[in-house]
């Protein structure tokens, strides 16, 4: 992003000189690349937590969301097992990145320097609860997983 109106000044701290600060692939882009700082061997179904050398230091009333790379998940299976992990503002530790390998079969080698994960700093506000009896009423109401439908092989009427 060019617009410094736009920008939220980020603190950061390379714990490994030799990796790349993150940065935007293309202009536009939503997230920053989040490089691996170690060799992992991922076998079929398991899972890493990745170091990536780096801390930051969030301003208050912000949150870095660690999201998988689509590429990765679309091609080898590779996703972000929380995702997406969370960094809260008052985080100063090294953001590791927990990968999983959901492909059965084969297993995946990341090395140091490989692109894993993507970073995303989003506003967010403090909330604060009020409890209560009851609650209003909305067109939902209380209809939860799987309430609005979209897979057609699921409804009886796909089976007839």
């Amino acid at each position: 992003m060019t617009d410094q109106t736009q920008s939220v000044p980020v603190l950061l701290r390379r714990l490994d000189a030799e990796l790349p600060v993150p940065a935007y692939a293309h202009p536009g882009d939503g997230g920053v690349d989040l490089c691996a700082a170690e060799d992992v061997v991922l076998e079929p179904g398991t899972r890493a937590l990745v170091g990536t050398g780096l801390a930051i230091a969030l301003p208050a009333g912000y949150v870095a969301l660690v999201h998988p790379r689509s590429g990765l998940a679309a091609k080898h299976g590779i996703t972000v097992l929380n995702a997406p992990g969370t960094v809260d503002a008052g985080y100063r530790g090294e953001i590791k990145v927990c990968l999983l390998n959901t492909d059965q079969h084969n297993s995946f080698t990341i090395t140091r320097g490989d692109r894993i994960a993507q970073l995303l700093v989003q506003p967010i506000p403090s909330v604060r609860f009020i409890e209560v009896d009851t609650l209003p009423g909305s067109h939902r109401g209380e209809a939860g997983h799987g309430s609005s439908g979209g897979f057609s092989a699921a409804s009886p009427s796909a089976k007839d």
